[in-house]
């Protein structure tokens, strides 16, 4: 029961089908005896057990997109990534307002195929800040870009963007109107990564730089090596003919890389350099319970000024002083 409590902690209480495949890694994977017994338990039994006195015991402002009046930039339609990875979803969140004053913003992109997850932070979401992370991370993703979603917020649906996104040959699609899920995924990322890890309350735009590198060192590697998501199989209906139904088995619980892996000839959508034996090197470097004790120090301590914050370095991850400047020098320019 303590060890169940333990994941739970560390991986903030995911699913059950999610938090079975975590601890069938740690056993599976990672080789860590003592869940020898939980990495066969049933996700019912997991909820029962969550549901335990013995287990509690252990345990016990908003704001909206903008609109625009741009309507000649990208194409309004929803990604057709037809099981090919490179077709990402974006969208910003705000950290509040407070006496007057705008707090920092995160950007999300999620592909559409493998869910894997990229996030940063800024200041603002001007041209000055928002170009140079764009770029910054859509070069990360280990897969070629094909396509990139928004909804009609100006950030995003501007000449600028448009501009790298034509320089770069990636399709520049955004959401249709009365087509609420077409960017949903990223919108529930937010919800389940974003907000449930920074919370709701006012940031001020000063810690960008901060939030930044915690993003790029820890919280992306997490998200894509160590968090499993949930994949749909998709089943024709008996009852209504002709249509398909999601059903998520508790069997298609994944980590982004385990999803990108599993996919036919993986290898070649990879980018020029990159191998999955470089990549699965890197992510067999902590176990999936530890590679979330950082995001844990982060919750607990969200104030610790830069300098003295804990010297957690991802494994063979460059080190702080090294991040690439394009990303740094336009938040540094404003603090």
């Amino acid at each position: 029961m303590a060890l169940l409590a333990e994941v739970d902690r560390a991986m903030d209480t995911l699913s059950g089908p999610a938090t079975a495949c975590v601890l069938r890694r740690q056993r599976d994977v990672f080789g860590d005896a003592r869940f020898e017994r939980l990495g066969s338990i049933s996700v019912g039994h997991l909820y029962n057990l969550r549901n335990s006195a013995a287990y509690l015991a252990r345990r016990v402002v908003l704001t909206k997109t903008r609109p625009t009046k741009v309507i000649t930039i990208g194409v309004r339609k929803a990604p057709a990534p037809e099981g090919r990875p490179g077709f990402i979803r974006i969208d910003s969140v705000h950290q509040g307002d407070q006496d007057g004053a705008k707090g920092l913003y995160h950007i999300n992109a999620v592909d559409c195929v493998t869910q894997w997850e990229m996030v940063a932070t800024v200041q603002t979401i001007s041209e000055a800040h928002l170009l140079p992370v764009i770029e910054q991370m859509l070069e990360r993703f280990p897969f070629a870009i094909r396509g990139f979603h928004a909804d009609n917020g100006s950030e995003y649906v501007n000449h600028k963007i448009a501009k790298l996104l034509e320089k770069l040959r990636i399709e520049f699609t955004r959401s249709r109107p009365r087509h609420s899920n077409d960017n949903g995924l990223v919108e529930t990322k937010n919800g389940a990564v974003i907000r449930k890890l920074f919370g709701y309350e006012h940031i001020p735009q000063h810690h960008a730089v901060r939030f930044n590198i915690f993003c790029v060192e820890y919280l992306n590697p997490f998200l894509n090596f160590h968090r499993p998501c949930l994949f749909a199989t998709e089943l024709a209906d008996p009852k209504k003919p002709g249509r398909i139904k999601r059903v998520y088995r508790p069997k298609d619980a994944m980590t982004p890389l385990d999803k990108l892996a599993s996919l036919p000839d993986a290898a070649s959508v990879l980018r020029k350099g990159t191998t999955f034996k470089d990549i699965h090197a890197l992510a067999r470097a902590l176990t999936d319970v530890q590679a979330a004790e950082p995001k844990k120090i982060a919750k607990r301590q969200p104030q610790t000024s830069q300098k003295n914050r804990p010297a957690l370095h991802w494994p063979t991850q460059q080190p702080i002083d090294t991040l690439n400047v394009a990303v740094l020098q336009p938040l540094q320019a404003h603090t």
